[in-house]
């Protein structure tokens, strides 16, 4: 394994590869101001144990992709599914099964739509619906818990040049999103967000992802998703509550979700099992 620069629509992508390149592509998709070494390592080797070549990559303005200046929005959403498109060309890879963490799956519903011959299937890990027309009760989509946004707001007052100062916030933060079924191994979580900050080429760019603004070309009609779904969610999830995957999974065409009791706005070490032979199983269809 080994990370690799790609030039992609006119910027630089990073990305890495698990597995054998002859076996069925799984793209891992992860969510916002995130880069890709929240997609565990021993998760995406497991994956790929099961017969897929599994790639994870970092999203614009995380990681060692490009970055902008913080405090800028200069791309959409649906220029971001163009990345993810762009990653599977530069692997030679004509379609792939598509993981979409939270927004990472909204990412996902984008390329369905508009490259629907790249897509074997789509799984949804704690994510909901992009830019939808859909009328839904405020029951099926409640929003994120009000204690996320309080603790993010502490953020401005942190000093951000204190790398050990600004491990312990992200960990801390982590903490909001582990549900009670689970324990946070501090250890692994603090391992992740170094790696995160040594390799970050703008650590704070990664908020730009807040200013993101949908692309209204791109309107996604859900119940146009031919594909077949796997939508998989904890009943404690903070930033996109359970109902959101319910919800998700119901105006689907040809959806099957995975229920997580007791897990929250994450992939807990404890779930791995379950989640990764869902995959398995979801992607030999």
């Amino acid at each position: 394994m080994r990370e690799n620069i790609h030039t992609i629509n006119g910027i630089q992508i990073c990305s890495e590869s698990f597995g054998n390149p002859a076996h069925p592509a799984v793209l891992l998709l992860m969510g916002a101001t995130c880069s890709m070494v929240y997609w565990d390592e021993e998760f995406c080797q497991r994956l790929a144990d099961t017969g897929r070549f599994v790639i994870r990559y970092d999203n614009r303005d995380t990681g060692r992709s490009t970055t902008y200046a913080p405090g800028t929005a200069t791309y959409t959403v649906a220029d971001m599914a163009d990345d993810a498109v762009g990653v599977l060309d530069a692997y030679g890879i004509e379609q792939a099964h598509l993981v979409g963490m939270s927004l990472g799956g909204m990412i996902a519903q984008i390329i369905a739509v508009k490259h629907p011959q790249r897509v074997r299937s789509i799984t949804f890990v704690a994510s909901s619906f992009y830019g939808s027309d859909l009328t839904l009760p405020q029951e099926d989509v409640p929003p994120m818990d009000e204690r996320i946004l309080a603790y993010h707001a502490k953020g401005a007052a942190l000093d951000w040049s204190d790398e050990e100062a600004v491990a312990d916030y992200l960990v801390s933060g982590s903490r909001l999103l582990c549900g009670s079924k689970h324990t946070l191994d501090e250890e692994r979580a603090y391992k992740q967000v170094r790696a995160e900050i040594k390799r970050a080429n703008n650590l704070l760019s990664m908020f730009n992802h807040a200013l993101l603004q949908e692309d209204h070309s791109y309107v996604v009609k859900v119940e146009e998703i031919r594909m077949p779904a796997l939508v998989i969610h904890g009943t404690e999830d903070t930033i996109l509550p359970y109902p959101h995957g319910v919800a998700l999974a119901r105006e689907l065409k040809d959806a099957t979700l995975l229920t997580l009791e007791g897990t929250g706005h994450e992939v807990h070490p404890d779930d791995w099992d379950a989640i990764i032979a869902a995959i398995a199983k979801h992607t030999s269809r």
